[in-house]
């Protein structure tokens, strides 16, 4: 189970690279844009490799070291606890939680 989530951060961090990680909201250098794009896949590396959290279901963004969690999710403990995630990654600077709760 281990190389299905290796290979799965593996994927998220390409990606991460290939759309720069986040919105592009102000100018970025490339040393800020690889690290925001780690964070992120690392952020998501720890929701794949947590059963309690919906990977599939919360979407990542990341600009200079800020963290924005967005998505629905079944319960306020699940959103709570993506956030304790996330802000456990290094590197990670503050966590806004737009996660919403499903109706």
């Amino acid at each position: 189970m281990r190389s299905k989530s290796t290979l799965l951060a593996a994927m998220l961090f390409g990606a991460a690279l290939a759309t720069g990680g986040c919105t592009n909201l102000g100018q970025k250098s490339a040393g800020n844009t690889i690290d925001d794009a780690s964070i992120t896949t690392k952020v998501k590396a720890k929701f794949v490799e947590d059963r309690t959290v919906s990977a599939l279901n919360i979407k990542v963004n990341t600009f200079q070291g800020t963290v924005q969690l967005s998505g629905f999710v079944k319960s306020a403990q699940e959103a709570e606890h993506a956030a304790q995630l996330a802000r456990s990654v290094n590197g990670v600077k503050m966590v806004k939680n737009d996660i919403r709760l499903m109706q």
